[in-house]
């Protein structure tokens, strides 16, 4: 177990299988490719020669390091190759019958010191690990598509694993140039297991018709700097592949929130499988394309909608970072701003906080002096909303309480004019309870920004059951007027971004409150695997837990799932007034500014 995996097998040469073998042969690794098919270890072998020649003409390798490369690899139809591996990594088909059967005969084939590794993403590596006369010498390595690419590698132990042999692949997987997590045995390790929680919520609330595909897709882009939305995600991954995972982490964890959409089930008997047969919760162009083409569901291209009020100043109530950055928004595209606090000095201050963010603008180039000066002239600071009196659009950005908000409702009701649009930017409260603080619920709409409101893109226009068609047609006119990117919601708890990311992030939670993994393997899990701005615990951290465990609350009192219960964890740092970064500690210790 000491000796350098210096030979390394390959089972299962389809596209994980034939990454992994190139990432090892550029390693420097003597490569032993095994596939039943004679056609897919050539397949292998003509995708690594192209792959490799691309990463030439990029300058990424020379044509002696190419050439050296596809030296080292060899394919073969007989598992007996494998008897001179120091190290076997199966990436067969997710199924347990399957792998234990290749798993027996491999040991019947390999060396007594050879470490066997499954690929799986999902199934329990204890169990595999049990079809073996040598358990202490099967483990989980798990790489991420595409595997070149990824540099996530999870290792994964079980109970019966020697920790020699974890330490040997985790030396080699740095070897390879990858970041290993070692990880214990449970359903979907630790990105998996986040992602296709996730995955399956976002499935879900598509099947409900809760909202479009594309605007799911774009929350989750635009709301959370995604590289990918959860719908074309799966179709990538194969919604196949999804329910098949999804299917195996539920009989593991019994967690309902694992449980798979129904609508995986009807797209995969279908055969819509996704990006492989050309057609998922999106079409493509071709079986294997990336391109997306209309399709019955696609909405029409202009996306906008006629008969919308007309709107010429603003009213955004609220001193706090939120209001003045909608304010700031609002002056850039041009409109009149009024910005009211309960007091002029609180609106003053505001004003002077979007007069340094226009002035750090400037200085970025971003704008002249002359139109931030423009811009902060259209802002009218005010001690009262009764200043409000002539606007076409009233936003509040108040404190997210339900008692104040619709308080500061039924103030605005009294002073706002007949036809006035009134919004909430509520991130989890119901729009509908502020709308009947009014006598003009037709009126009322929420418009949900994101922070800080002047560089994210998204809003969400959440309309209610009361809300007239024309108050949702002009707000969406507005998103675009002040550049924004709105998605449609209807008023449930969560709305679209918060409803799928705050599970994921307390089901972060819980795993390092049962000691599965730590903080900072889970916060590199998710930024290498699935590619996330920030891990979970930073996100956490930066967002405010005391913040986060109330919208989870609100989550677990509106849906009643017991899955969305908060970690206790949480509740006990907010408890003890560790709430993230604002307090200087929460997750993790910050410095004191």
């Amino acid at each position: 177990m000491d000796t350098p995996l210096n030979t390394v097998a390959v089972i299962g040469l389809g596209t994980m299988g034939t990454g992994i073998a190139e990432v090892l042969a550029r390693a420097g690794r003597e490569v032993i490719g095994i596939d039943i098919s004679e056609a897919a270890g050539a397949q292998a072998v003509a995708a690594i020669e192209s792959s490799t020649a691309r990463a030439v003409r990029r300058e990424q390798l020379t044509e002696d390091e190419r050439r050296d490369a596809l030296a080292r690899i060899r394919t073969f139809t007989d598992l007996q190759a494998a008897s001179e591996a120091d190290l076997v990594i199966e990436v067969a088909p997710e199924s347990y019958e399957i792998k234990q059967q290749l798993i027996r005969e491999l040991d019947g084939v390999v060396r007594p010191e050879t470490i066997i590794a499954t690929g799986t993403n999902a199934l329990s590596v204890t169990r595999l690990a049990a079809e073996s006369a040598r358990p202490e010498r099967v483990l989980g390595l798990h790489f991420f598509n595409p595997a070149p690419a990824m540099k996530l590698v999870e290792v994964v132990s079980s109970v019966l694993t020697a920790p020699a042999a974890v330490a040997s692949v985790t030396d080699l997987a740095y070897a390879l140039g990858k970041e290993p997590v070692a990880v214990g045995d449970r359903p979907g390790f630790v990105a998996d297991g986040l992602l296709f929680g996730y995955l399956n919520q976002a499935a879900a609330m598509y099947e409900a018709k809760y909202a479009s595909r594309e605007d799911i897709d774009a929350a989750m882009r635009l709301g959370c700097g995604l590289p990918m939305g959860p719908l074309a995600l799966l179709d990538l991954i194969g919604v196949d592949t999804a329910r098949t995972v999804l299917d195996a982490m539920y009989s593991e964890s019994h967690d309902r929130l694992h449980a798979p959409a129904p609508i995986l089930k009807q797209l995969s008997e279908a055969g819509l499988t996704g990006r492989k047969s050309g057609r998922g919760f999106y079409s493509y162009e071709a079986p294997g394309s990336s391109v997306v083409v209309r399709d019955a569901l696609t909405p029409p291209e202009d996306g906008r909608q006629g008969g919308g009020r007309t709107i010429r100043s603003v009213g955004v109530a609220g001193s706090g970072t939120m209001a003045s950055g909608i304010a700031e928004v609002f002056a850039k595209a041009g409109y009149d701003v009024v910005l009211a606090a309960r007091s002029e000095e609180k609106a003053e201050k505001a004003k002077s906080r979007i007069g340094k963010s226009l002035s750090r603008s400037v200085d970025k180039g971003r704008m002249t002096a002359e139109t931030a000066a423009k811009t902060l002239d259209r802002i009218t600071p005010a001690g009262t909303y009764d200043a409000f009196a002539d606007v076409d659009l009233a936003l509040e950005a108040v404190a997210e309480d339900l008692e104040i908000k619709q308080q500061l409702f039924a103030a605005l009701d009294k002073v706002c004019k007949p036809g006035a649009i009134l919004a909430t930017t509520t991130s989890s409260l119901p729009v509908v309870a502020c709308a009947r603080a009014t006598s003009r619920p037709g009126d009322v709409i929420g418009m949900h920004f994101f922070n800080p409101a002047p560089a994210m893109k998204l809003v969400e226009v959440v309309r209610t059951v009361l809300t007239d068609d024309d108050v949702h047609a002009t707000v969406r006119q507005v998103c675009a007027t002040i550049k924004k990117h709105p998605v449609d919601c209807g008023d449930r708890a969560g709305f679209i971004v918060n409803a799928l990311l705050f599970p994921y992030l307390n089901n972060a939670i819980k795993m390092v409150q049962e000691h599965y993994a730590t903080l900072d393997d889970i916060d590199a899990a998710m930024k290498l695997g699935g590619g996330y701005p920030m891990g979970p615990f930073e996100l956490l951290d930066v967002v405010g837990l005391d913040v986060s465990l109330a919208i989870e609350k609100v989550l677990h009192r509106e849906f009643r799932d017991p899955g969305l219960a908060p970690a206790p964890l949480l509740e006990h740092l907010v408890a003890a007034g560790c709430l993230g970064r604002k307090t200087g500690r929460g997750f993790r210790e910050y410095a004191r500014r």
